[in-house]
């Protein structure tokens, strides 16, 4: 059975100085991420001394992503289309064979009526990794938005899910999962996950706490939080069963944990949850390969 690679989410721009220093702890995968454009970064260059370095360490880039608002082009997100061209031109040189991101959205409209310009601008986008080998996923965060209105992403729910493939209905275009955006709005993963199993070509390692005492106290309308996002192995999902409906359905890429949200372990504790959560999902994979008893 094919191992699920356990790795991280770093900066792109930065992770040639990050990288050295924490590959030691057992991450096996890395995605490399940009915020909005990819700037002034020779990918070309970049790449080749990520490949070296992944080479020297006997670790993978599993994806390499741009996070923005393609479907606009204003103010921060002028450059963001661009970038996803540019990240499908070079996925792979660093080895990578999907692009992931947001996929945008028109500024305070409904999904529905962002589908006609998301088809129009990852239709292109879709050819373009077609013709270059690659893959495209979409995470699955609302950003603040909602059916009705919102910005940055529309591929926060399945029924937009489900607008997006039909308008696109490409194997090589799919969905950059985690339970925590999908616990935020109550949605329980595990059924989702077994329903949408084969459009699910990249996992974030992040989970969630619900609180659900305050939830039925206060509700989800006051100014009382109840949920946050966690680092896994200290939320309410059960990665060992999240693992298993993966590889029931032949899931062969990474899951790469986004840190930088837990509330508790973070600051000078960040590295110490996401070391944690690597040796966690570690054990919810099935701890190290045993082999099985030779008979002659």
């Amino acid at each position: 059975m094919e191992n699920i690679r356990i790795g991280t989410l770093v900066q792109g721009k930065t992770a040639v100085q990050v990288i050295p220093q924490i590959v030691k702890h057992g991450f096996e995968s890395f995605q490399l991420s940009f915020w909005q454009t990819t700037g002034s970064v020779d990918l070309k260059e970049h790449a080749a001394q990520i490949r070296d370095m992944m080479g020297q360490y006997g670790t993978v880039i599993s994806s390499v992503s741009i996070f923005g608002n393609p479907l606009t082009g204003h103010d921060e997100n002028k450059d963001t289309l661009v970038s996803w061209e540019r990240l499908i031109d070079h996925a792979r040189d660093f080895g990578a064979e999907m692009v992931t991101g947001f996929t945008g959205r028109l500024t305070d409209q409904s999904i529905p009526d962002s589908i006609p310009r998301f088809k129009e601008v990852f239709g292109e986008l879709a050819r373009r990794a077609e013709a270059n080998g690659v893959k495209l996923a979409f995470e699955n965060c609302t950003m603040g938005g909602n059916w009705h209105k919102g910005d940055w992403n529309i591929a926060h729910n399945p029924a937009a899910w489900e607008l997006m493939f039909d308008a696109l209905p490409f194997d090589h275009i799919g969905l950059e999962w985690e339970p925590t955006h999908q616990m935020t709005q109550l949605i329980d993963p595990i059924p989702q996950l077994r329903k949408w199993a084969n459009k699910i070509l990249h996992i974030h390692g992040k989970d969630a706490t619900i609180a659900w005492d305050v939830i039925k106290e206060h509700g989800i309308g006051g100014p009382q939080p109840y949920i946050w996002h966690r680092t896994p192995g200290f939320g309410d999902s059960n990665w060992t069963d999240i693992i298993t409906i993966l590889r029931q359905n032949g899931y062969k890429s990474t899951i790469d944990i986004e840190g930088w949200h837990d509330p508790v372990y973070c600051n000078e504790w960040e590295m110490t949850g996401q070391v944690h959560a690597l040796n966690y999902l570690k054990t919810c994979r099935g701890g190290t390969f045993v082999p099985n008893p030779v008979i002659e």
